[in-house]
């Protein structure tokens, strides 16, 4: 029976609670053998970071979190040659901050971004504990999950009922690894791509009009239609490079492309439609 981690990125307010409860609980205190303090600068074990996405007028941001994703078949214990990383039996992960060495070798193996971090001063690695001196005191939550407003945070057994239908919809933060990782993410953003329609000879936005974005490799097609501004957005399309058709009514269609939303979300602008 493991502990698991679900983020909500859809009612994240990106209030940082979270990452000011970590401070609050790590800063200035000795959880050893759980964990030695964490600097009070340079390092954020649930780090908040703020996704901008497309340019202006289409934009969006994004509060993605940064953690230790405390996997089943984590690199890092691997890597450590000082056997100083370990995965206790509820499934958490554990730099010893006894052992720890300072060869760094797990920062290195760890696939994810910027969730191990070194410290200079104890020369040790360290990184998000689920807080498990916590849990071992009785605790429920974390200080991360407890400490959110607005319910982004899950945290329990895996089996637990609540838990399971959550899991059930959840995402993994880089489903190609075999890592196995403890933390999940519902609503993890998908591309978009935006724009605005409009008639230059009247000089109006073009209302109802219907936007169909072809994926070229699968063929897979996603449409929506204009709003009272003209603008449209095609959301929640999986990676890829895309055909977009625009039709509407006593008007030439207008294809556009191919437009590329593998590594980026795209806001193609204002596009003229023709009367027919």
């Amino acid at each position: 029976m493991g502990k698991v981690l679900i983020i909500d990125l859809a009612i994240c307010n990106g209030c940082h609670n979270c990452q000011v409860a970590c401070k609050d609980e790590h800063v200035a205190n000795d959880w050893s053998p759980i964990a030695k303090p964490q600097p009070d600068t340079g390092q954020f074990w649930n780090k908040v970071i703020n996704l901008e996405r497309g340019t202006v007028p289409k934009v969006q941001v994004t509060y993605h979190h940064s953690i230790c994703q405390h996997c089943e078949d984590a690199p890092c214990v691997e890597a450590c040659n000082a056997h100083a990383i370990y995965r206790r039996p509820d499934g958490i992960v554990i730099i010893d901050p006894e052992k720890c060495r300072g060869n760094q070798l797990c920062l290195e193996a760890c696939p994810y971004e910027n969730v191990i971090y070194f410290n200079d001063d104890l020369n040790i690695a360290q990184k998000c504990t689920f807080c498990a001196h916590l849990l071992d005191q009785g605790w429920t939550e974390t200080r991360c999950s407890d400490a959110c407003p607005t319910g982004a945070f899950t945290f329990g057994d895996e089996d637990h009922p609540q838990i399971k239908e959550k899991l059930a919809g959840a995402e993994l933060l880089k489903p190609e690894l075999s890592t196995r990782p403890r933390v999940y993410y519902l609503n993890l953003p998908k591309k978009w791509i935006a724009g605005a329609v409009y008639d230059s000879e009247v000089d109006e936005c073009t209302q109802g009009a219907v936007v169909t974005a072809t994926n070229k490799e699968t063929g897979e097609k996603v449409s929506t239609t204009t709003d009272s501004y003209g603008d449209f957005w095609l959301r929640d399309l999986p990676d890829g490079t895309y055909t977009i058709r625009i039709e509407k009514e006593g008007y030439l269609a207008q294809k556009l492309g191919p437009v590329d939303a593998t590594q980026k979300d795209q806001n193609l602008g204002d596009i003229t439609l023709w009367k027919g």
